[in-house]
């Protein structure tokens, strides 16, 4: 399995950086993920934390290839929820922690990914944006209604209003896990939270897919501080992962 790949995770201009980001790679397989802490929200740190080392722990104690890939992320979405439900026993339901998160499980050519909430995946090819997760939030929901357009989306008073997320209810929420992604030579992954994407325009996301391998991690950085500064003063954390399919 031939790949490249970078991640970072930048603080912005809040006082911490409740987001998390990791790349964990094997001989015959890698799992991206992404996961922010809700700020709004008691301890979103620690909640990103717990979920991150919920979904590591899943991968690292399958054999790989994982051999049921969308029973893999269904079930690691599930315990990541599960196991940051449990931070917030015996506090009241808005004091509990919570997260959103976005994951992507890349094997024998092929990637599958899930996420819930507002942290997205994106599938470069071409040079183009090829697809992209629908996020759980209200104005997606409005947008799906036809009460308003994607462009009116960014602008929308409760455009940072998240459907669903980890933690929290005890209920497990609602994630959406693709089908079985076949990958060419030269796909280009990205996994992000909403300080990244909130903040660029699509071409700019595209623009990481014209990078060579060597450049990937330094691309990613420029366009992650771009992201920053864009929304400065007031800038979230914003954190990324991306990968590049090189071959089998």
């Amino acid at each position: 399995m031939r790949i490249e790949y970078a991640d970072l995770s930048l603080i912005g201009d809040r006082e911490d950086n409740q987001d998390r980001v990791a790349v964990a790679v094997s001989e015959n397989a890698a799992l991206l993920a992404v996961v922010d802490g809700m700020g709004g929200h008691a301890d979103g740190g620690k909640a990103a934390d717990t979920a991150l080392k919920s979904m590591l722990d899943a991968f690292w104690r399958l054999p790989h290839p994982v051999f049921d890939p969308l029973g893999f992320m269904h079930l690691a979405l599930a315990r990541a929820h599960d196991d940051v439900v449990k931070l917030g026993n015996g506090l009241t339901i808005d004091a509990r922690p919570r997260a959103t998160t976005a994951v992507c499980l890349v094997q024998q050519g092929a990637a599958f990914w899930g996420h819930v909430g507002d942290s997205r995946v994106y599938l470069l090819r071409g040079g183009r944006i090829h697809e992209r997760t629908r996020d759980h939030s209200h104005v997606e929901l409005l947008r799906q209604e036809g009460r308003i357009t994607e462009a009116e989306m960014a602008t929308h008073p409760m455009r940072n209003f998240v459907e669903c997320c980890l933690g929290g209810d005890t209920i497990v929420p609602e994630m959406t896990v693709t089908a079985r992604r076949v990958l060419a030579p030269g796909d280009t992954l990205l996994l992000c939270t909403d300080g990244i994407w909130s903040n660029l325009r699509d071409a700019e996301i595209e623009s990481l897919a014209a990078v060579d391998g060597s450049r990937l991690r330094p691309a990613l950085e420029a366009l992650g501080e771009h992201a920053v500064d864009v929304a400065c003063p007031f800038a979230d954390n914003a954190s990324a992962a991306v990968l590049r399919w090189v071959g089998a």
